[in-house]
């Protein structure tokens, strides 16, 4: 992909194709995380499968809506400046390939073999690989061309909420067990009529917040990917925030604080890659400020919008070393973070029309192709049918992590924290659960993160020049 020019109908093709992927994964992510939602209602009889799934997808569709862009850009912060967005102005066809390709072969592997596995784990596996793949490309070291702490950061995340899933659900199910004696509670289904009265209520309650947690934090996730496909297929909208592109040019003082700050810290490991572009938009704000001042236009001369972009993520990506850097003292580590949520908003953002696609998306593949995870958390993880009173502590401690992560910028795995959260509930009941399967599961959990880092590395670097 060496000569394809940015805007050559090859490019055009594959970025579109790359669009079609994205909404493609989302999909899938859909009807794979479903199951995580719908599992106990449709085993505990409290709704038909019909209508868990058309209650799961509208849950799913709010949750995008009403959904933050933390997590979003906390996953696509993962991928190096020069990745996500190229300073030749060539669409980034190449890492979206490569992401894309990699995550939607691991996910739809593990879903047609019944594994709940997690759509998070595969994405962000995809994009470590990418970045592994970019320091090959460029014979850098993997630590100066990983962001290793973001990485740790998220890895972290998704490596306790699982453990906090499982405790959490073990504990509420023994209050629950000790505060409400309601023996329907405990007792698995019998025949096709539904728990009575409350019970059936809790749990369709319970449905309703874990998918409307996955859709907020889930969603967040595609929205980041959809936006690196726009930027690509059109520069000249997305390429700057349209209500944020006023911030460029930076002022002076601003832009020189910028440089400074860089500068100071050059010998920790920055890359040459951002003092450059720090130097090229002080240059660009001392000629604004030469010219009057005015501030109203996103580029001075005839600056390309991806390259000015491309300088933003650099500059965004040093400060980001200055601050994570625990040698820097206190104060310039507070200038890194005040500097960093100024210019932030100019990159990052998401229009309304990409918010509404992902919801779309994910709340359409909420529709289909569900049955097969749902079958093994309702009859292979524990050794008994599962119970109302199993499914309620799965679901409400799934739906308060997971919420609270989608707020607070983590980006956290449903997968892993309901199935996790079920195996807690039937060991706080006593009733054990199935080795085999949860071995199973393990593996592909273990699995997916090496996998997909190797097939993205392989498939960026042999794509790129």
């Amino acid at each position: 992909m060496l000569h394809v020019t940015p805007d050559s109908p090859f490019s055009i093709m594959a970025l579109l194709f790359c669009g079609v992927l994205v909404c493609v994964f989302e999909v899938v992510n859909g009807f794979h995380d479903t199951a995580n939602a719908v599992a106990t209602v449709i085993y505990t009889r409290s709704l038909r499968a019909g209508q868990a799934v058309l209650l799961s997808s509208l849950m799913n569709f709010l949750g995008v809506l009403a959904g933050g862009l933390s997590v979003a850009y906390a996953m696509v912060e993962l991928l190096p400046a020069d990745v996500l967005s190229p300073p030749d102005g060539m669409p980034a066809v190449v890492m979206l390939l490569s992401l894309f390709g990699s995550a939607l072969t691991w996910n739809l592997l593990t879903w047609w073999a019944g594994i709940p596995n997690s759509s998070s784990h595969c994405m962000i596996g995809a994009i470590v690989g990418v970045a592994v793949g970019d320091s090959l490309v460029h014979t850098r070291s993997l630590s100066e061309g990983v962001d290793w702490h973001q990485v740790f950061k998220v890895l972290e995340a998704l490596a306790v909420s699982p453990l906090l899933g499982m405790v959490g659900a073990w504990l509420f199910y023994l209050a629950l067990r000790a505060m409400v004696k309601d023996a329907a509670l405990y007792q698995p289904p019998k025949g096709e009529a539904p728990p009575r009265g409350w019970v059936r209520w809790l749990l369709v309650a319970s449905c309703s917040g874990v998918s409307f947690s996955h859709g907020n934090n889930d969603g967040q996730k595609s929205i980041g990917l959809i936006m690196l496909t726009v930027v690509g297929l059109l520069p000249a909208l997305y390429a700057l925030n349209p209500q944020e592109a006023h911030r460029l040019p930076l002022p002076v003082a601003e832009a020189a604080q910028i440089e400074t700050l860089l500068t100071r810290y050059d010998h920790d490991g920055l890359r040459p890659e951002a003092l450059a572009a720090a130097a090229r938009l002080k240059a660009e704000a001392l000629v604004a400020a030469a010219q009057g001042g005015a501030q109203n236009e996103p580029v001075v001369g005839t600056r390309p919008l991806m390259a000015l972009r491309a300088d933003v993520f650099e500059i965004l990506a040093g400060l980001k070393q200055v601050d994570y850097n625990a040698s820097t003292p206190a104060v310039d580590r507070a200038s890194a973070k005040t500097l960093r949520k100024h210019v932030q908003p100019v990159v990052e953002f998401a229009p309304w029309w990409v918010r509404l696609l992902s919801a779309l998306c994910l709340s359409f593949g909420t529709m289909i192709g569900y049955q097969r995870v749902v079958r093994t958390l309702g009859e292979k993880i524990g050794r008994t049918h599962l119970t109302p009173a199993q499914g309620a502590s799965a679901e409400l401690v799934g739906a308060g992590l997971i919420l609270t992560a989608g707020y607070t910028g983590l980006p956290v795995s449903t997968t892993h924290i309901i199935t996790a959260g079920i195996a807690g509930s039937m060991m706080g009941a006593g009733s054990g659960v199935q080795g085999s399967m949860v071995a199973r599961i393990m593996l592909a959990w273990v699995a997916t993160l090496p996998v997909t880092i190797l097939m993205a590395a392989g498939l960026f670097y042999v794509l790129s020049p």
